[in-house]
């Protein structure tokens, strides 16, 4: 169908003012945040109800049109954005209602184009908390949060968006409505469809409302900057602190020293966080349930302190001010290493007791490579999840860097198959990872995964080309 038609039909199907085809006006919805890619839509379709998603759906399958589900367009993988430059864009930001607070059964009912943000001062309102946050919590909405099953800096206590959501709304491929939301902790009547759909980046179904789970909002944290010599120093001071704080440890963030003198060179930050230099540095937090967990992290810190597992330069938040500004440099290190030029970046895992292995083998092969080149891993220790990023070494030209990608992103994954790792921790596969995925996942979880696909979506309107063909 050519875009003048297209164009025609769809303004009589939802109507002109949910339907965007001047190519100036698309610019925030194909313009992703690495500009990797770089092709226009077709369309854009703005649906202000879940009637209007199943038309748009019901159109797009009978005329075999690609649609791409796109919430906040903050994936760093190009899920989110069109492949091929023929799709129809299907914003889910009109969608953003708060349809239940249920404090008995502790969750909240919302629609996808809710902002994580927005989510998280609702529950927040309601006495709760919903722990899920990242960088982009103010722009990343909730169909998007869970159709790539993010995660971010508290999955250590909470698990990734699939562990917070007990059910799902979708519009499946041929325009019938799935309604998954349900408030059960326990239901064994089949397959969990609403965990196939998480994670399935747009592929089978577009997510429009969820159930997402409420937790106790704890009475206070308790935030520290620790200084470590090494991740092997860091892992230990992770099992120890863990031992002495169980479920009130929610975040083990790991940081190099790179990534503050970046921060302060570039004035992030206006008071530096730490309490002196140090190779790598060690976030903790713990929050605290009860007025006898206050000196939880204390204890914790003295007892590595006497084990010699960190130095004196610690830092322990005196205030929330004090706590926000040791977030705030964990939070802008994607950020800062974009003053230095050109990165390259990976988003993988590994088991938890491998983070030191993994960190120090792929510095020194990296190292061989160009020993100029600068390493900045950091990330979710307590997970597993290490964002291993490098910088263009000083006086390289970015273009002459990125022509080493190929080389360097084969030296890293290698190391993280030997490590039986991940590929892709919590940003997805999208066009990025596709080719990646294919060459490293198991065939027959590969062979399973696109039976389903075919299952769902035989014309393959969904969300073509990202995962796999």
């Amino acid at each position: 169908m050519d875009k003048q038609k297209l164009h025609v039909s769809l303004c009589d199907l939802i109507g002109a003012d949910f339907v965007i085809c001047d190519e100036a006006k698309m610019l925030s919805f194909i313009n992703e945040p690495r500009k990797r890619y770089h092709k226009t839509a077709s369309a854009i379709v703005l649906p202000n109800s879940v009637a209007q998603v199943q038309k748009i759906i019901r159109f797009a399958n009978e005329n075999k049109i690609a649609i791409i589900a796109q919430g906040g367009n903050t994936g760093l993988v190009g899920g989110q954005v069109p492949a091929s430059g023929d799709e129809i864009i299907l914003s889910l930001k009109k969608l953003n209602s708060i349809r239940e607070i249920n404090t008995g059964a502790n969750y909240i009912s919302v629609e996808a184009g809710l902002t994580l943000q927005e989510t998280i001062e609702v529950a927040e309102q309601a006495g709760y908390i919903y722990p899920l946050s990242f960088a982009s919590k103010g722009s990343a909405q909730i169909g998007g949060v869970l159709a790539t099953n993010a995660g971010g800096a508290q999955v250590l206590a909470y698990g990734n968006a699939r562990q917070t959501c007990l059910g799902v709304e979708a519009v499946l491929a041929d325009g019938s409505l799935y309604s998954g939301l349900n408030s059960l902790k326990k239901d064994n009547t089949g397959y969990d469809l609403n965990n196939l759909l998480i994670g399935s980046e747009g592929t089978l179904a577009i997510i429009t409302a969820a159930n997402l789970k409420l937790f106790p909002k704890p009475i206070g944290y308790h935030c520290a900057l620790v200084a470590i010599d090494s991740p092997t120093m860091a892992f230990a001071l992770f099992q120890l602190i863990q031992k002495a704080a169980g479920k009130n440890l929610t975040a083990f963030e790991l940081i190099p020293h790179f990534g503050l003198e970046l921060q302060l060179k570039y004035k992030l930050l206006e008071i530096d966080p730490s309490a002196g230099f140090s190779p790598w540095y060690a976030l903790v937090e713990i929050s605290q349930f009860r007025e006898s967990e206050n000196d939880l992290l204390s204890n914790a810190l003295e007892a590595a302190y006497a084990k010699e597992l960190i130095k004196d330069a610690t830092s322990i938040a005196q205030s929330e001010s004090e706590r926000e500004n040791i977030w705030k440099f964990r939070e802008q290190m994607s950020e800062c290493q974009s003053f230095e030029g050109v990165s390259i970046k990976h988003d993988i895992s590994v088991p938890i007791d491998k983070v030191p292995q993994l960190i120090e083998s792929g510095i020194a092969v990296i190292a061989k490579i160009n020993p100029n080149i600068r390493p900045c891993p950091f990330g979710h220790m307590g997970d597993g999840n290490i964002h291993f990023n490098f910088s263009q070494p000083i006086g390289m030209e970015g273009k002459d860097f990125m022509a080493m990608e190929k080389q360097i992103n084969q030296a890293i994954y290698e190391i993280v198959n030997l490590l039986n790792g991940s590929i892709s921790a919590e940003h997805g596969i999208g066009q990025l990872k596709k080719n990646l995925l294919a060459s490293t996942k198991d065939q027959i979880a590969l062979n399973m995964m696109k039976k389903i696909k075919q299952a769902l979506d035989p014309n393959n309107i969904l969300n073509p080309n990202k995962l796999f063909d």
